[in-house]
């Protein structure tokens, strides 16, 4: 059983969701043993409605928030590969975590502007 909290990813054209599992969220397996991969876990509150998103979601009224900027709901359930997907599609992630399962790519380089180069992250 894990009851780690994963910290908010965020994409390289600014889109950000929090992907979340952990005993009581929504996930399969939902009491996983240390180091058992995740097949669905729960996305919360992005910075934006995404169309790939939208079979999961649990407040089909809900819309981004003013106060926050973030669309207050969470997508239960999400398949892992659902999740890679959106995270691609977004330009890739630059930083926060994802659960144990979920596919990931080379984080997304970006250029550091003092010195005009790109670093290149593992």
């Amino acid at each position: 059983m894990t009851s780690k909290r994963n910290k908010r990813v965020v994409c390289a054209d600014g889109f950000t969701m929090s992907v979340q599992a952990f005993d009581g969220a929504y996930c399969e397996p939902r009491y996983a043993v240390e180091g058992e991969p995740y097949s669905e876990v729960e996305v919360g509150y992005p910075s934006q409605r995404d169309p790939d998103l939208e079979s999961w979601i649990e407040d089909h009224r809900a819309e981004v928030c003013e106060d926050t900027g973030r669309v207050p709901t969470v997508y239960a359930w999400v398949p892992v590969g659902v999740v890679a997907s959106v995270i691609a599609k977004h330009g890739g992630m630059v930083s926060g975590e994802l659960p144990l399962g979920v596919p990931t790519a080379p984080r997304v380089a970006l250029p550091d502007r003092k010195s005009h180069r790109w670093d290149v992250w593992a």
